[in-house]
């Protein structure tokens, strides 16, 4: 039996590495796992011909294993101990780059276990089995951690009899035998990886180079750390925005997903990502029995700060009030994003007037469908749409706005033409989302939704149906297999072009037309 301690040895050197010298297994009881073990075993460990394999504590419930429920438990305990924020010198970026490369080769593998089970793990032990079949067993006070071996006071008995070996690989063998017992979740391991590469940029370098950014600035909100994440069609929307709100008209959208489907963080995460990439203030337009939901949502899932429009001054999302000395207070928003009722606009208060003469990196407006003409029963093809003051702020403000992003579950209440009244307003500015005023959406806008709705023909006419496709010409998407984005770049028409001329279709080769005939 030997006997170690850090008064009379250095753990690390004469113990750890010496010890694993020519092992073949490591088997690890540890109460608290993390890599500044890599860092002092060094190449000890990564030369263990075999599997090392190591057991610890976790703040999992059993309830937690039993439902199989522990890989996002594990995850959210994993983000609240806030690794980003521990691990961030090129030591501890190395540390993780190794550890992370030990666990996808197989080489270590780390089971936890819930504290309740059996209580903290403050027994710590270990079994080393060597090339010629020979093992040995230790007891002691150390963690697998960096300080325990180099800093703390720690003592160490190592013991090679096999009575001691069987003792301690049976207390290791149970643990990592029990049913309570669970691999380190996918997350953590991929967190790792991550987090090893994570570097932090200044905006002013993350606005002139954030075409591939996006999920990296959004992989630390609450809403992926804390919460399941953002679901595939959540993201697509986000990318397909702030890519938009880029280039030149912005981002001009309405987005009519089903209630449920998270609506509300699609439009905050976008416009969180525009607010940082612009100067300009974002405003935010609900119902009333919305905006604290909004600033409650933007705060918890997003950490974005913002203030609510109380009509007597703003609220920011901390509770504290800035009194108003008078109306053009609204003006004074004390943070980057602004929220305000939408009965401000549609009551058509000075305040909605000061803010319509207000430029915004981007304008958001939900349950936008209570934006309408009030009559939607005439035929428009005949009839001036009558706006109501909602939809007249709109088609005001989209003048102002470099994005606007609608939002409605029912875009349709009673006639097509209020959708349509909808994806007008965002059309005003830019010729990209419905062509400019002499395209058939603005000059028949009936016809053309009878069409879209199967109620009227296509027209078998060549040169008419060319006018419809021409203006607006479809813009280009982001799947390079798209066929608007063969035919535009076949023909060399710039991304900027949003309307052809009439007769562009006549000067072309016979092989292109067939291309263009395709659309």
């Amino acid at each position: 039996m030997n006997r170690y301690s850090s008064r009379r040895h250095k753990l690390d050197q004469q113990f750890l590495k010496e010890k694993l010298k020519d092992a073949v297994s490591y088997d690890r009881i540890a109460g608290y796992f993390c890599s500044s073990i890599l860092e002092v075993a060094g190449e000890s460990i990564e030369n263990v011909e075999g599997k090392v394999r190591v057991i610890c504590n976790s703040g999992l419930l059993p309830e937690d294993v039993a439902v199989a429920n522990y890989a996002q438990k594990m995850k959210q305990e994993w983000c609240e101990f806030s690794p980003e924020e521990k691990y961030t010198s090129p030591e501890s970026s190395s540390r993780l780059s190794t550890l992370y490369r030990l666990l996808s080769d197989g080489k270590l593998e780390i089971r936890v276990i819930p504290d309740q089970v059996f209580g903290l793990m403050h027994g710590k032990a270990g079994v080393i089995t060597y090339k010629d079949g020979s093992k040995t067993s230790f007891l002691g006070s150390i963690n697998e951690t960096k300080s325990a071996y180099t800093l703390n006071y720690e003592m160490l008995w190592e013991d090679d009899s096999e009575e001691s070996v069987n003792w301690v690989q049976d207390e290791f063998d149970y643990f990592w035998n029990s049913q309570y017992a669970v691999n380190l979740a996918d997350f953590i391991v991929n967190d790792l990886n991550r987090i090893s590469k994570r570097i932090v940029i200044g905006l002013k370098d993350w606005r002139e180079n954030s075409d591939e950014v996006v999920p990296s600035a959004a992989v630390e909100e609450p809403v992926y750390r804390k919460e399941f994440g953002l679901w595939e069609h959540q993201k697509y929307f986000i990318e397909l925005a702030f890519r938009e709100h880029k280039k030149d008209g912005g981002a001009r959208y309405l987005l009519a997903d089903q209630v449920g489907l998270g609506k509300t963080l699609q439009l905050a995460m976008s416009a969180k990502l525009m607010a940082l990439y612009g100067d300009k203030p974002v405003l935010i337009i609900v119902p009333k029995t919305l905006v604290w939901q909004w600033q409650d949502e933007m705060k918890t899932l997003l950490d974005m700060p913002s203030a609510v429009w109380t009509g007597s001054g703003w609220q920011d999302e901390n509770g504290y009030f800035y009194q108003a000395d008078s109306v053009r207070s609204i003006l004074k928003c004390p943070r980057r994003v602004g929220i305000i009722s939408q009965g401000l606009v549609s009551r058509r208060t000075e305040a909605a007037d000061l803010l319509a003469q207000k430029d915004f990196e981007c304008v958001i407006l939900d349950e936008a469908h209570r934006a309408r003409r009030r009559n939607p029963t005439k035929d428009p093809n005949k009839h001036k749409a009558d706006p109501n003051y909602l939809l007249q702020f709109l088609n005001n403000i989209t003048f102002r706005t470099k994005s606007l992003l609608l939002a409605t579950a029912t875009p349709v209440q009673i006639n097509p033409i209020e959708a349509f009244d909808l994806i007008n307003a965002l059309s005003l500015p830019s010729f990209k989302v419905m062509g400019d005023m002499y395209s058939e959406w603005h000059k028949k806008p009936q016809l053309m939704l009878d069409m879209v709705c199967g109620k009227e023909p296509y027209p078998e006419s060549e040169i008419t149906m060319w006018d419809i496709i021409r203006n607006p010409l479809p813009t280009k998407t982001p799947s390079s297999q798209d066929r608007v984005n063969r035919i535009r770049d076949r023909l060399d028409i710039s991304d900027k072009t949003y309307v052809l001329p009439a007769d562009y279709y006549a000067s072309l080769s016979g092989s292109k037309k067939d291309s263009i005939r395709t659309l």
